[in-house]
């Protein structure tokens, strides 16, 4: 246990699984918007990272992205598919990373379902253009740092902590599993 968690004045741990950590991942993924999606993790090497925008979190947890079938994202996948995902909502909060296993899918009632008209600037053919996948993230194992009520009372509790000397941290963190 770290030295700040023994002064602690309540419980910032909370591992989650199954439909509660599927909500959890949702709730952050959507806060973000988008995260840095990371490929090639290979021990000692530098990982290739690029932003990417979460279309869709399922009801299951897993994450949709869309791509194009001559990236080098797409080449790194089918070479090994092995992926992490870090996300920040916010400066003080909302923190989450996420490794697993993406596959990839040229399914064309996913892709209607995920298509916007932003998604155009990437795929100037439309919604019908032959380039486009679609690429689903499943969780293997992940981490997230949280408020457990929200930016203003995590404000009240850090002054009231300073005022007093005491740890009063209003943050939780866990581990996330399918």
């Amino acid at each position: 246990m770290n030295s700040i968690d023994k002064e602690q004045q309540q419980d910032t741990k909370k591992d989650l699984s199954g439909k509660e950590a599927a909500a959890k991942i949702k709730e952050l993924a959507d806060t973000a918007g988008s995260c840095f999606f990371c490929t090639n993790l290979q021990k000692g090497k530098a990982v290739t990272t690029r932003p990417m925008a979460v279309l869709q979190v399922d009801e299951a947890g897993a994450l949709w992205f869309m791509s194009a079938n001559d990236s080098h994202k797409n080449a790194e996948i089918k070479a090994d598919p092995n992926i992490q995902l870090f996300f920040q909502g916010s400066s003080h909060s909302d923190f989450m990373s996420l490794y697993g296993k993406a596959t990839i899918s040229t399914d064309k009632a996913k892709i209607k379902e995920l298509w916007n008209p932003m998604i155009k600037n990437w795929f100037t053919g439309g919604i019908d253009d032959p380039r486009i996948t679609v690429i689903k993230f499943d969780l293997e194992t992940g981490h997230y740092w949280d408020t457990k009520h929200g930016m203003i009372v995590e404000f009240v509790q850090e002054v009231l902590g300073a005022l007093t000397g005491k740890t009063m941290d209003d943050s939780v963190e866990g581990m996330l599993k399918s």
